[in-house]
């Protein structure tokens, strides 16, 4: 067994549990060389989702947030804040991931973390009822309504989106990284990372969906994410994207942390859902345009219970 087929399967448990020094140092060595190309921490307790310990431990899985946020950055944050729904109905981004990445990120040295979404209701609403709104401002965040004179046509430069506009803060940023929910869509199958991005269109988003899962990944192929975390602290299994009643939810109390959103995407749909990438035709055009990988084999993953 290589040293990356080693990486990929091997699971440390115990995050925060007392082990001896020589194993300790033992696991340092294995990842001091290389970073996992995807974290997945699991939270024993449900508890620890709300103590922010499983978003950390999935991003440090891939390194920390050290290696993605730096001094003075000027962070945006993009959770799916598209419903009106509470946390328990999982249609937006669980509200204590989107509050654990913005004290990462202040504690990484972030000089500001923009928080913002383009929902298809009513902003008040969502933002209210999602809890984003309050765990994000309550960890320093700058939440903001989007404003309709902050969109900017600009080149996407895809085979099917050439130009759109797209919200400045997000041009703007040093850094974004992008907190999508995971859950079953009616036209997408599914919604993931790379869908997650619509939230900074503007425009008429209906006519991306003439040709949604090739725009899909023209607007993803069109941003640079620092990271992706990707929220099953309750996925939502049925009746996507709003679903409406918490029979419709798993609780999975999980976190993925990566940067190749392919293979996020691809990992989620198979973790989550059993469903292979190949099977849903925007991770499939992505991986064949080379936006990333959704070969599972060649990646490093570490999985991590909290």
């Amino acid at each position: 067994m290589n040293r990356r087929d080693f990486l990929k399967k091997t699971c440390i448990v115990g995050v925060g549990m007392s082990l001896p020094g020589t194993f300790d140092a033992f696991v340092e060595s294995l990842y001091a060389a290389e970073y996992a190309d995807i974290g997945v921490a699991r939270a024993a307790n449900p508890k620890e989702t709300t103590s922010g310990a499983v978003t950390k431990a999935a991003i440090d899985a891939i390194g920390g947030i050290g290696r993605f946020i730096s001094k003075g950055d000027i962070v945006v944050v993009k959770p799916n804040i598209g419903w009106d729904g509470t946390p328990e109905l999982a249609s937006n981004t669980n509200p204590e991931v989107v509050g654990s990445v913005v004290r990462l990120c202040y504690d990484a040295g972030a000089k500001t973390v923009k928080i913002f979404d383009n929902p298809c209701v009513d902003p008040r609403r969502s933002y209210k009822q999602s809890g984003i709104a309050d765990a994000a401002s309550a960890a320093g965040g700058e939440v903001s309504f989007m404003d309709e004179r902050k969109f900017k046509d600009v080149a996407i430069g895809g085979p099917f989106l050439k130009k759109w506009p797209i919200y400045t803060d997000v041009l703007e940023a040093d850094k974004v990284i992008n907190i999508p929910i995971a859950k079953v869509h009616g036209s997408s199958t599914l919604t993931l990372g790379m869908k997650n991005w619509m939230g900074i269109m503007g425009g008429w988003r209906g006519r991306v969906h003439q040709n949604l899962h090739q725009g899909i990944v023209d607007i993803a192929q069109f941003m640079k994410p620092a990271l992706i975390v990707l929220d099953a602290i309750r996925i939502l299994t049925a009746h996507g994207p709003q679903g409406g009643n918490p029979r419709y939810v798993t609780a999975m109390n999980t976190v993925i942390a990566g940067t190749d959103q392919v293979a996020v995407d691809a990992y989620g749909a198979e973790l989550l859902f059993r469903l292979k990438g190949s099977t849903i035709r925007h991770i499939r055009i992505g991986h064949e345009t080379g936006l990333g990988t959704m070969d599972l084999s060649q990646l490093a993953i570490r999985e991590i219970a909290v």
